[in-house]
């Protein structure tokens, strides 16, 4: 159920260091009871996921449990969401495990050594994003993009995943070589792992189903060791994890420094890039839901606190994940203080419980990761791209291709690219309506959607839909002067441009309508400039625009001009804006 705003307790101001001091003197005595059965809750989800998704990384099985314990503690001291769950997630393990282990050279020890020091030089990079106030910059990542992009990484992670669902070797290290190897090993499948595999696969999607919020995974993998255990499978090739060593993380710097892994770099950005986009967008999906604000910028503090405490503990880059929160929202949390019994539970389950893991099938982790990246891949909303903008829907393929073709990392930056490009592409390249009057009103609409607005004769309206800047200001120009040359010779008298869809101008753009303005004068067309808003009205009269052209008037339209035109006046009347769609 939905709380309600005033349920919420008292909210850190925004920018406040530490969001602790504000939840805790809004804490509630009657939430302790809550926030310990999400913690115990969520810490029962994030065992089995934290093994799986650190075998995903190519690292021990027990460095996934430190990322839960430690990353929990340091965002619930500096993040400002009472739901998100900090631990690994299958993106950022997929992108560590493809390109640690070639910085590495396939060293065991350095590749953990290089893991613990990415989680440090990504809190580095946080911290440097919340102190230039880089927090915005996330907004230039279109969701369409991000469609593709996440589409693109379930499919990829997936495909890594299914040699231990059926039991061979594997191998390669894109989409493509991974698919090719997989094909030539299919034969050589152990049916005993694949029926462990497939068991778990039906057995957590039918509990999904039936107990949403349980930990249906922590019992398919009680369930699978037992299985193992008493069959003895691991006799018959059943891979198992093998011997988790007991006892909690030791605390340390890294044994490396950046100058020891200058490459290391972009792969740190790309985590940064994956946690903060996801992280904050269920942040901002469980702030809504229950009635308080985040804070963006903070989330960056945030994020960065994980990352430092996950390093201390030889751990890898953690982030923000949408299902470990929504399993802990649905736990019933109230506050970080979820996060805080959730480690504390953990960390017993590391001294007392390890060794109840080793006969835990590598087949029912992959599964555990398959589930879990299956909502990534959305068809549906890669279907929707296609048949509402095919301009979106080919950015999302972009992002989409990138991943399977070069891989998680290279996919995450081409799919920041693709972001850019639109952006720019959008800008470069603005709509200008061309109006006409809709039919007995004096209402005026793009006759583009509605051929049958009516033109208004001797008369030529025209409105640019976006900022006129520099990088859109010659297209908007062209699509002017072509409406003009459309136009049968000789009969137009009058231009009015409407200016009500351009919030804001630059020289640019000002310099542009002077010379719109001198080129019409010299075919005896009138140049009027209608409905622009205050910032655009000052700029124009200070560029000396508003002194040529007629209606940079505070309550000008295009009603107001049409009326002004009939009248053979170019005191343009005042009134509301009277421009339609």
């Amino acid at each position: 159920m939905t709380e309600a705003p005033s349920s919420a307790p008292v909210e850190p101001r925004p920018g406040a260091g530490f969001p602790v001091l504000g939840w805790l003197r809004g804490y509630r005595p009657g939430w302790i009871g809550a926030d310990l059965v999400a913690g115990i809750t969520l810490a029962a989800y994030g065992i089995p996921v934290a093994l799986a998704y650190a075998t995903l990384a190519g690292l021990p099985p027990q460095v996934g449990i430190y990322g839960y314990l430690l990353g929990g503690l340091g965002y619930a001291l500096f993040g400002s969401s009472r739901h998100l769950a900090i631990g690994p997630t299958s993106a950022i393990s997929l992108m560590v495990g493809a390109n640690v282990a070639v910085l590495a050279g396939g060293d065991p020890g350095k590749q953990l050594a290089i893991a613990s020091l990415a989680a440090f030089m990504v809190a580095l990079i946080c911290l440097i994003a919340w102190a230039a106030r880089l927090s915005v910059l996330v907004k230039l990542i279109s969701d369409s993009v991000l469609v593709g992009f996440r589409f693109g990484a379930g499919v990829t992670i997936a495909m890594t995943q299914l040699p231990s669902l059926f039991g061979v070797a594997g191998g390669g290290h894109t989409f493509v070589e991974r698919l090719w190897l997989l094909l030539g090993q299919i034969g050589d499948f152990n049916p005993v792992t694949l029926a462990i595999g497939v068991t778990a696969i039906v057995l957590l999607v039918a509990g999904a189903r039936m107990l949403p919020g349980r930990p249906v995974s922590l019992a398919v993998v009680a369930l699978s060791i037992l299985v193992v255990a008493v069959f003895g499978l691991a006799a018959h090739g059943v891979v198992v994890t093998g011997a988790i060593p007991p006892g909690l993380p030791a605390i340390g710097l890294p044994s490396l420094t950046f100058r020891d892994v200058p490459d290391l770099f972009p792969v740190a950005a790309g985590c940064v890039l994956l946690a903060y986009i996801e992280g904050v967008s269920a942040a901002r999906g469980f702030a809504a839901k229950h009635g308080y604000a985040i804070n963006p910028r903070q989330e960056l503090l945030g994020l960065g606190a994980a990352n430092v405490m996950a390093g201390l503990g030889h751990g890898y880059p953690v982030a923000g994940g949408l299902s470990q929160s929504a399993v802990n929202e649905a736990a019933g949390a109230k506050s970080p203080c979820s996060l805080i019994f959730a480690s504390a539970t953990l960390a017993l389950c590391l001294l007392f419980l390890t060794g109840l893991l080793a006969n835990l099938p590598k087949a029912a982790l992959a599964a555990i990761v398959l589930t879990a990246v299956a909502g990534l891949i959305d068809v549906a909303a890669m279907l929707r791209l296609w048949r509402v903008s095919r301009f979106d829907f080919a950015a999302a393929a972009c992002a989409l291709a990138g991943v399977l073709l070069l891989g998680i990392l290279q996919g995450v930056l081409l799919a920041a690219l693709a972001s850019v490009l639109m952006l720019l592409l959008h800008g470069t390249t603005p709509h200008v309506a061309i109006l006409g009057r809709i039919p007995a009103t004096q209402v005026f609409g793009d006759r583009e959607h509605h051929p049958e607005n009516e033109p208004v004769p001797g008369v030529l309206l025209v409105r640019p839909e976006a900022v006129l800047v520099y990088t859109g200001v010659d297209h908007v120009q062209e699509a002017i002067r072509a409406a003009v040359a459309a136009a049968p010779a000789g009969s137009l008298r009058h231009l009015v441009c409407d200016l009500s869809a351009t919030p804001a101008m630059d020289l640019a753009g000002a310099d542009m309508l002077r010379k719109l303005h001198d080129t019409l004068a010299a075919q005896g067309i009138q140049l009027w400039l209608v409905g622009a808003h205050a910032r655009v009205r000052h700029l124009l009269r200070r560029a000396g625009v508003a002194a040529v052209v007629v209606g940079v008037e505070r309550e000008s339209s295009v009603a107001s001009a049409v009326v002004a035109i009939g009248a053979g006046s170019q005191d343009v009347p005042g009134g509301p804006s009277s421009t339609g769609h």
